[in-house]
């Protein structure tokens, strides 16, 4: 999946938008995708100034967002439709190697539930097979 593709299935814009292109996708399962980590990246300007670390907090939305487009792709339906999908929470927050200019950030997420409209995902990131962070993320599917 490219990035027109992805901007179909995500409200997100620049410099919001996290996910760089999608790598495989089993809908109501799984997906496997990825964010190339830029020097030009805004949040580097102050995060951090001498040592450019990309912000854990991003990470996990990247998480966040990568587990939307496998929801919004398994119900079938857009932000266009009138449907927003709300990161709603995160547990077991764990990180354990930072992401920098240059890295491929891999994530991946795989559904655990979905009750009343209420997602719940597994998710993990990496770079060059090195684990960076993993949560349990819950997403709310909503009207506008």
């Amino acid at each position: 999946m490219n990035i027109e593709e992805i901007k179909k299935l995500l409200p997100h814009r620049y410099p919001a938008l996290l996910v760089d292109r999608v790598e495989e996708i089993e809908l109501n399962k799984y997906i496997k995708a990825y964010k190339n980590i830029t020097t030009n990246e805004p949040h580097f300007i102050g995060h951090f100034p001498d040592k450019e670390v990309f912000p854990g907090v991003l990470i996990l939305e990247a998480m966040a967002q990568a587990s939307g487009i496998l929801g919004f792709a398994t119900m079938n339906k857009t932000p266009e439709e009138g449907s927003i999908y709300y990161f709603v929470g995160a547990d077991n927050l764990r990180f354990k190697r930072p992401v920098v200019p240059g890295d491929k950030l891999i994530l991946e997420s795989t559904k655990l539930s979905e009750k009343k409209g209420i997602w719940k995902f597994e998710c993990k990131a990496s770079v060059e097979g090195e684990f960076v962070c993993s949560a349990i993320i819950l997403c709310a599917d909503r009207p506008k």
